[in-house]
C-alpha cells in the first residue's frame, strides 16, 4: 500500500542509505577529531538552533551516551513550543538570523584549542551558527558541521562574512536530507509534510558517537557511559551513573 506513512518511511530509508553510501569516510574523520579531544580530557562542544538542537539533546546526557560531549543549548533558540506569545516561533526565526548573537553566546563558555566544536545546521546559512563557527575557529578549535551540505550548495548566506557554515568548517558530514526537508506531497496542498532532517541528524549522531567510542576503546581509554536505569537486576547502574556524572563534573571544573 503506497500510503503516506510508507512514503515517508521510504524517504527516510533512502536518506539513511545515502549517508551509509557516501559519508562513512567523513564520519570517521570527524570521529577521529572528537576522540582526540575526549582523550585529552577536553570537550566536544555541540551546538544547534531550533530543531537542530534535537541531535545535541540526543547524545548526552542519554542512555548509551558517554562523557565528553558538552551541550550548548541556548534556550531562546530551542524552546518555542509555546508557538505564539512568550518565546514563540516569530522570535526564534528572528533571533537565529541576528548576526552577533552567536558571538555573545560564545562569551559564556571556556574553550581550549584541544576542544572541538560540533555544529548542526540543516541549511548552513543562518547567522547564529555561522557566528559560533567563526568564534570557534578564532579560539583555535576544529569546527565540524553536520547538515544538508550538497543540497544547500548555492544558497545565499545571511552572514556578512559571505560564508555558510559548510564553507567555514574544517570537516563536513552531509546528512543527505533534501533542502526543503519535508518529503511527502499532500493532496490539495502546496506544502509537503514528513520532514526527515531530524532523523538524518540523529542517524549521523549515533554513527559518529559509536565510531568515537570504537576509536577510544581501541586506544584503551575508559569511557564513562550513561547506563540504563530500568534494567531489572542491574545492581550497579546507580553506581555507574554516579561515576559518569562525577567525571562530567570534574571536566566542567577543569580539574
Amino acid at each position: 500500500m503506497n500510503n503516506l506513512a510508507t512514503q515517508w518511511l521510504h524517504h527516510a530509508r533512502t536518506v539513511m542509505d545515502r549517508i551509509e553510501q557516501t559519508q562513512m569516510d567523513n564520519i570517521r574523520r570527524a570521529a577521529e577529531v572528537m576522540a582526540d579531544s575526549i582523550q585529552a580530557g577536553r570537550w566536544v562542544h555541540t551546538f544547534g538552533c531550533g530543531h537542530a538542537t534535537l541531535p545535541v539533546e540526543e547524545m548526552y546526557p542519554r542512555i548509551g551516551g558517554f562523557v565528553g560531549f558538552h551541550p550548548m543549548v541556548e534556550l531562546p533558540l530551542t524552546f518555542f513550543t509555546r508557538i505564539v506569545g512568550e518565546m514563540g516561533v516569530h522570535q526564534f526565526v528572528f533571533l537565529e538570523r541576528v548576526e552577533g548573537y552567536g558571538v555573545e553566546i560564545m562569551k559564556g563558555y571556556t574553550f581550549d584549542p584541544r576542544d572541538c566544536l560540533w555544529i548542526f545546521s540543516h541549511s548552513g546559512i543562518n547567522n547564529v551558527n555561522i557566528d559560533v563557527a567563526l568564534e570557534g575557529k578564532k579560539r583555535g578549535m576544529k569546527v565540524i558541521a553536520y547538515g544538508s551540505a550538497a543540497a544547500a550548495k548555492g544558497k545565499q548566506t545571511r552572514h556578512s562574512s559571505g560564508k555558510t557554515i559548510f564553507d567555514i568548517a574544517d570537516l563536513v558530514v552531509d546528512t543527505c536530507a533534501p533542502i526543503g526537508d519535508s518529503t511527502v506531497p499532500l493532496q490539495n496542498h502546496q506544502d509537503r509534510i514528513g520532514p526527515v532532517s531530524t532523523m538524518a541528524f540523529v542517524t549521523c549522531v549515533w554513527m559518529t558517537v559509536c565510531t568515537v567510542a570504537e576509536i577510544l576503546a581501541g586506544r584503551g581509554v575508559k569511557l564513562y557511559i550513561h547506563p540504563s536505569h530500568n534494567v531489572p537486576g542491574d545492581t550497579t547502574a546507580k553506581e555507574r551513573l554516579e561515576s559518569a556524572l562525577a567525571e562530567y563534573k570534574r571536566r566542567i571544573a577543569g580539574v
